[in-house]
């Protein structure tokens, strides 16, 4: 989901359109802290991906804290990256410099602009997330970096190992997860984990919605920089859309359970309606049936076919009732009913920044890298179930030499990982032929 580069809701916007509600005051309460903190030292942002979300993120971050300056960008593509920098000093004045010389272009600029900064956002297609993240962890430097946090297994590995060295080195970690911001969630995930639904049996994760249109090639480009320009198509660059999208879903479902994690999926899915070349690679429906250790089964749909209902939501099931929270409704069934609207303007993606920077300023431990690899890592075994037609249990894909992403790509030159035959169609999983680990 892409954010407008534009959007500017202040803190002082933000409590005016929410009211006093208590809970959201508390979770306001850190980035006031910060907001006040003028005796602290200015921070250099970096931004790593300057696309609708990566602009927003930088938007956001510097909305939480008032000494936080965007100094350093890099984007592979240079129109994207001069558009978002334009954007950004607009809603900001004074707090946006990022000169030539801290503009980057080229497939390790990345690596210049950590270098550059003591905070990073990394916003680019997730194949990519995995050496950036374990780049600037390297250099000592916090790091805000957006879900899905890998598109395949190797991914999944670099970002929990790079986790445990932000820890020894302190550095602070935050995932773009925002329901774990969110007071609504945080209520209704603790009133379920308090029993009120009993023993939870079962549950669902939704993510039905919408298509975005695929991009059609454009003369001279070369087959890496379409795929790359085109990158929520190719599953080695977005995941697919259960890993780039759904995976919101499938970590609340994660929380709802403790931050357990799937031990086993069984899925299904295909492409009904993607049937154009700028489709790429990826599914148009999913089905999974995940299983956790307890027994516990968790059934996932995510679907993006036109004119088709639209859920997006979780529920969870429990021995004397029903929780969900559907379209920022929230209801809890049996003994313990109550039923509640989410506020308008309970802004996730906002609030998400204000415990990162508070963490930095005061110096407390925080870490979401392990979270947020394992709630990607759900989303990415039931992608390998959904494309093989076979169970993938947890154990059996971490073991494996899966890997999508190249970590040899210099230039726009270098050659893309999967390739279109003779009419530009690409490989397409085949269930019952595609193995789990392919």
């Amino acid at each position: 989901m892409k954010n407008s580069p534009g959007l500017t809701s202040t803190r002082r916007n933000f409590i005016e359109k929410t009211g006093t509600a208590a809970s959201v005051t508390l979770a306001l309460a850190a980035g006031r802290q910060v907001h006040s903190a003028t005796e602290s030292p200015n921070l250099k942002l970096g931004l790593v991906g300057c696309g609708g979300r990566g602009a927003g993120a930088a938007n956001q971050a510097m909305n939480a804290d008032d000494h936080v300056n965007l100094h350093a960008m890099c984007d592979v593509d240079r129109q994207t990256l001069d558009k978002a920098e334009q954007i950004l000093a607009k809603g900001k004045p004074g707090r946006v410099s990022v000169p030539e010389e801290r503009r980057f272009s080229d497939f390790e600029g990345y690596k210049r602009v950590i270098n550059e900064c003591d905070v990073v956002i990394l916003a680019t297609s997730p194949g990519f997330r995995p050496q950036h993240f374990e780049e600037a962890v390297n250099q000592g430097k916090h790091v805000f970096m957006e879900k899905p946090v890998a598109s395949d297994v190797a991914g999944i590995k670099r970002v929990l190992n790079a986790a445990k060295v932000a820890d020894e080195k302190n550095v602070k970690v935050a995932v773009g997860l925002q329901r774990r911001h969110q007071p609504g969630y945080q209520q209704w995930i603790k009133k379920i984990q308090d029993g009120a639904i009993g023993d939870v049996l079962t549950m669902r994760a939704l993510w039905n919605g919408s298509s975005r249109a695929g991009k059609l090639r454009e003369e001279g480009e070369s087959e890496l920089e379409y795929q790359i320009r085109n990158w929520y198509y190719f599953t080695w660059l977005s995941g697919d859309h259960n890993v780039e999208q759904h995976v919101h879903n499938l970590d609340v479902a994660n929380w709802i359970k403790g931050e357990q994690h799937p031990v086993v999926a069984r899925g299904m899915g295909g492409r009904e309606v993607r049937n154009k070349l700028e489709n790429g690679q990826i599914f148009d429906h999913h089905f999974v049936e995940y299983e956790y250790a307890d027994g516990t089964l968790l059934y996932s749909q995510a679907r993006q076919i036109p004119n088709c209902a639209r859920e997006i939501g979780e529920t969870a099931v429990g021995s004397i009732g029903r929780a969900e929270l559907t379209q920022r409704l929230f209801t809890i069934s049996g003994p313990n009913a109550v039923k509640k609207n989410f506020r308008r303007n309970e802004d996730g993606h906002q609030l998400e920044h204000f415990p990162f920077f508070k963490a930095i300023r005061e110096d407390l431990p925080y870490n979401e890298a392990e979270r947020g690899a394992n709630a990607t890592m759900t989303a990415i075994i039931g992608r390998m179930s959904n494309y093989s037609g076979q169970p993938v249990t947890w154990d059996d894909a971490m073991a494996s030499n899966h890997i999508l992403v190249p970590t040899d790509l210099v230039d726009f030159t270098s050659p893309a990982p999967v390739q279109p035959d003779e009419n530009g169609w690409y490989p397409v999983a085949v269930p019952g032929v595609t193995g789990p680990f392919d």
